[in-house]
C-alpha cells in the first residue's frame, strides 16, 4: 500500500499558513469545489473546445464528476496518485477536473517522457494508475504503460485515450461519458471532498540533479496560483485561452492556463501543438484572446506573421512568453508584428511567478521579466555567501511565499540543498532587480540546459553517457542556439584503447535507455582532456565559453 502523501511533504509553518489564510490567498476550499462553483454560475457557457467537440460548463462538470465516481469505483481513492501523460485534448481537462474532485492526485508527466522518466515517476509517487494516449507520433504509449505495471508492487490501472484500446486497458473516453445521475454523482463527491491543504497535483521540477523532483501543490496554494495569474493577465469570463504548449506544464495549466481560465468562467481551446498555421487559423475561428508560448515558439509565430500576415490574430489581447529568457529584440517585435500585448512571465513550477503588467511601458515589457504577482511573495537576490546584493547587481534568487512550497516530495537530502533552514527556496536563477522592482533574468547558477523551455539536467545526461564503454569522461553543457535558446552539447574524452564515440552512437544508446528525445545531445566535441578548475573539478564555465566560441568562429 502506498504511503500517505502527508508523510513525504513539507508543510508551510503554521504562522505563515495563518497569515496567508488571513490575507485571503488561501480560501479553505478545494479546487474541485471552486470549479464546480464556476459551472453553477454559467452552466450554459462554452467551457472547453477541442476540434469539433464543444462542452458547456455544465457538461464539462458533469463529465468530470462521472469520471471521478468511476475512478473511485475502480478502487482508486483520495490521496492515490495517477501519472498523467496525455497530449493536449479534452480528455486531459476532464481527467484533471475529475481528479481534483475525487482527491486523486495527478502526477503531470509529459508526452515526450519515456520508460526512464515514467518508471521513476510511477515508483517515486507510488502511483496506482496511469493515463496515456494509445499512440502518439508512432510511439506506443499504452504498451509501455502496461510494461511499467509489471515492475510496480501494487495495483496498476492503465487508462487510454484513443481509438485502439488494448483489452487490458481502460477506455478513458468511455469513462468520461456523462453519468446517468449527475446529481447523485455530485452529492457523493461533495460529501467526500478533499481538504484544501491536501495535495492537489504533483508538478515536475526542472532540477539539475538527475530525474525530476515532485512538487506538491496544494488546493489552497494552486488555486491562488491560478486565480491571481488570471487577474494579472486580464483573464476573465470574456477570455478565450488557447493551450498549445504541453498541458501538463505549470505554465499552460495554471499561469493562468486551463485552471485560471475555468475558474474565471472563460473558454479553453485545446490544440495538439503550437504549429503556426493551425494556431493562427484557430485564433481566428475561436476569437482567442490569450495564449502562452516559449521564446522559440514566439520566434516561429513572428516569422509566420511576417511571411503570411497577422490578420488572423486580431482577437488576441495578450501573448504570454515564458519558460526561458525572451531576447529583447524578439520582444520588441511582438506588438508591431502580431498586434498584441506581450506579457513576459518568469516563474517556476516550485511557485514564484513574475509578470510584466499589461499597462507597463513598452520598454519595461520588452526588457524585463516582470515582478512578483503577490504582495507576500518574498524575493531576495544574494551573492555566493547568501548576502543580499543591491538593486542593479546580479544575484542568486531566493524566494518564499503563499504558493511556493517549502520542500520537494520525499526528497529530504535534496531539500537541505534546495531550501534554506528558514524556508527560502534556492531557484538557481541569476537575476538583477531594477529600481522599479522588476526582475531581469541573467542566467542560471545551476547546471541545467534550457532547450526551448524544456529543462534538461546535465547530470542525468552525463550519467547515461558514462554507461558507454568507450567513454572515459563526459561533460554536458548548454550550447547557444538562436531558435531554442540552448541545446545539449557533449564534451567527451574517449576511454583508453577505444576510438572516440560518435554522436549517433551516443544518441542511439540513450534512446535505448528510454530517455525523452528532448534530452538527447545535439552536438559532440571529442577532446583529449576536459577543462578543469584549480581544485580539479570539470570547468563547465570554460566549456560553455569554448562551445560559444567554436560556434561563433564556425569551427564547432
Amino acid at each position: 500500500m502506498a504511503a500517505p502523501i502527508s508523510e513525504g511533504t513539507v508543510p508551510w509553518p503554521k504562522p505563515d499558513a495563518d497569515r496567508y489564510t488571513a490575507a485571503g490567498y488561501w480560501t479553505g476550499r478545494p479546487l474541485g469545489d471552486l470549479l464546480r462553483e464556476t459551472a453553477d454560475r454559467t452552466p450554459d457557457t462554452t467551457a472547453l473546445v477541442d476540434g469539433d467537440l464543444r462542452l458547456t460548463y455544465a457538461e464539462l462538470a458533469d463529465r468530470a464528476d462521472a469520471l471521478a465516481v468511476r475512478l473511485l469505483d475502480l478502487g482508486l481513492g483520495p490521496g492515490d496518485r495517477m501519472v498523467v501523460q496525455l497530449p493536449n485534448g479534452w480528455e486531459f481537462t476532464v481527467l484533471t477536473w475529475a481528479c481534483l474532485r475525487a482527491g486523486i492526485v495527478p502526477v503531470m508527466a509529459l508526452p515526450a517522457h519515456r520508460r526512464l522518466e515514467l518508471a521513476y515517476l510511477a515508483a517515486h509517487a507510488e502511483a496506482a494508475a496511469i493515463a496515456v494516449p494509445d499512440r502518439l507520433r508512432d510511439f506506443d504509449h499504452q504498451a509501455l504503460a502496461h510494461e511499467l505495471g509489471k515492475e510496480l508492487p501494487g495495483p496498476w490501472h492503465v487508462l487510454v485515450a484513443g481509438d485502439d484500446i488494448d483489452p487490458a486497458g481502460l477506455d478513458l473516453r468511455t469513462l468520461c461519458a456523462p453519468g446517468e445521475d449527475p446529481a447523485a454523482d455530485r452529492a457523493r463527491l461533495d460529501a467526500a471532498a478533499p481538504g484544501s491543504r491536501d495535495v492537489a497535483v504533483f508538478l515536475l521540477s526542472g532540477g539539475t540533479t538527475g530525474l525530476p523532483k515532485l512538487i506538491a501543490r496544494t488546493h489552497d496554494d494552486y488555486a491562488y496560483n491560478a486565480r491571481a495569474s488570471a487577474e494579472v493577465s486580464g483573464v476573465d469570463a470574456t477570455a478565450v485561452y488557447l493551450v498549445s504548449l504541453p498541458a501538463g506544464h505549470n505554465f499552460p495549466l495554471a499561469c493562468p492556463g486551463i485552471l485560471g481560465t475555468l475558474l474565471a468562467g472563460g473558454r479553453v481551446v485545446m490544440l495538439p501543438s503550437p504549429e503556426p498555421a493551425r494556431v493562427f487559423a484557430t485564433v481566428a475561428a475561436e476569437e482567442v484572446t490569450h495564449t502562452a508560448v516559449v521564446p522559440a515558439v514566439a520566434g516561429r509565430w513572428l516569422e509566420h506573421a511576417e511571411q503570411h500576415g497577422a490578420g488572423q490574430m486580431g482577437s488576441l489581447r495578450v501573448l504570454q512568453v515564458g519558460g526561458s529568457r525572451l531576447a529583447d529584440e524578439l520582444a520588441r517585435r511582438v506588438r508591431p508584428v502580431l498586434g498584441t500585448t506581450l506579457q513576459q512571465v518568469f516563474g517556476m513550477a516550485e511557485g514564484l511567478l513574475n509578470y510584466t503588467l499589461l499597462d507597463d511601458p513598452e520598454d519595461v515589457i520588452c526588457t524585463t521579466q516582470g515582478r512578483p504577482m503577490c504582495p507576500d511573495d518574498e524575493v531576495r537576490l544574494v551573492d555566493e555567501l547568501d548576502r543580499d546584493v543591491p538593486d542593479g547587481e546580479p544575484g542568486s534568487l531566493l524566494t518564499r511565499g503563499p504558493y511556493t512550497p517549502r520542500g520537494y516530495y520525499r526528497a529530504p537530502e535534496h531539500n537541505k540543498r534546495a531550501f534554506t533552514e528558514d524556508g527560502w527556496y534556492r531557484s538557481g536563477d541569476i537575476c538583477r532587480r531594477t529600481p522599479e522592482g522588476n526582475l531581469v533574468v541573467e542566467g542560471r547558477d545551476k547546471d541545467m540546459i534550457n532547450r526551448g523551455g524544456e529543462k534538461v539536467s546535465a547530470e542525468e545526461v552525463e550519467n547515461l553517457v558514462y554507461e558507454l564503454a568507450d567513454v572515459s569522461q563526459v561533460a554536458a553543457v548548454a550550447m547557444p542556439d538562436p531558435a531554442l535558446g540552448e541545446r545539449v552539447c557533449l564534451y567527451v574524452v574517449a576511454a583508453p584503447g577505444h576510438p572516440a564515440p560518435t554522436l549517433d552512437a551516443i544518441r542511439a544508446a540513450m534512446e535505448e535507455a528510454g530517455v525523452a528525445r528532448f534530452k538527447l545531445p545535439e552536438h559532440l566535441v571529442c577532446v583529449q582532456e576536459l577543462a578543469a578548475t584549480k581544485v580539479g573539478k570539470i570547468d563547465k564555465k570554460a566549456l560553455r565559453a569554448d562551445i560559444a566560441e567554436r560556434i561563433g568562429s564556425g569551427t564547432s
